[in-house]
């Protein structure tokens, strides 16, 4: 197993400065992490850091509430698409869900979809499982299937709570092989990590890439 193809290494702290942005793709292309992921303002950047090598983009749309309209989350996804990014990571409508406005979080999702598929990109949705129900986050897959979205993911980093390896078995076990499950938030050693994976994870979003590839603890959120 390859761990480090499993990782987006990620950086979305409001206070991330050009210099770190500059270490993070310095860190992806020595380590060959599958993807940095920014927030929409670097991904110009890190195209050109990371010209030349296999590491993807991802930037996060809808960040972190997930309550901007579906119009601003198509348009804030063909930009970062247009500019370079080929992943991204969209915040499902929670609030909807909580209104039991499963139409819009079904629409929303088809939407952001449908853009990034035009464009060459792949989506992937956070439902935030830990503001969610058991019942809700069942839903929230099964709804991402209909989509035609490219996988679930747990978590933002910035909420209550992370990863858990029974939200990504629970996920898993709805989507089947149909999509990937991304892990993400509060991992940070390559125990967690690995099992995560074994719960079904086929990606990791993590801020402590570097430490989980050499087998260290590391610190700190995204």
């Amino acid at each position: 197993m390859k761990l480090n193809q499993y990782i987006d290494h990620t950086l979305l702290k409001p206070e991330t400065n050009a210099s770190q942005i500059e270490k993070l793709c310095t860190e992806a292309k020595e380590n060959e992490f599958f993807s940095v992921c920014v927030n929409s303002y670097y991904v110009k950047k890190c195209v050109s850091l990371l010209q030349g090598t296999n590491v993807k983009i991802c930037t996060v749309v809808g960040f972190p509430l997930g309550a901007s309209t579906m119009e601003a989350k198509r348009f804030e996804a063909m930009k970062a698409v247009a500019e370079g990014a080929r992943e991204i990571d969209m915040v499902m409508n929670i609030s909807a869900v909580k209104s039991g406005d499963w139409q819009y979080v079904q629409d929303d999702m088809t939407s952001l979809a449908q853009v990034c598929h035009q464009q060459g990109a792949i989506l992937k949705v956070i439902l935030e499982t830990c503001l969610l129900t058991e019942e809700e986050k069942k839903w929230a897959c099964e709804i991402a299937l209909r989509a035609n979205v490219d996988f679930v993911k747990t978590s933002t980093g910035f909420s209550t709570g992370g990863a858990t390896v029974e939200d990504v078995k629970l996920m898993r076990s709805i989507v089947g092989s149909k999509i990937g499950v991304k892990a993400s938030g509060g991992i940070r050693d390559a125990e967690t990590a690995l099992k995560m994976i074994e719960a079904g994870a086929n990606r990791l979003g993590c801020s402590a890439g570097v430490e989980i590839v050499k087998g260290k603890a590391g610190s700190g959120n995204y």
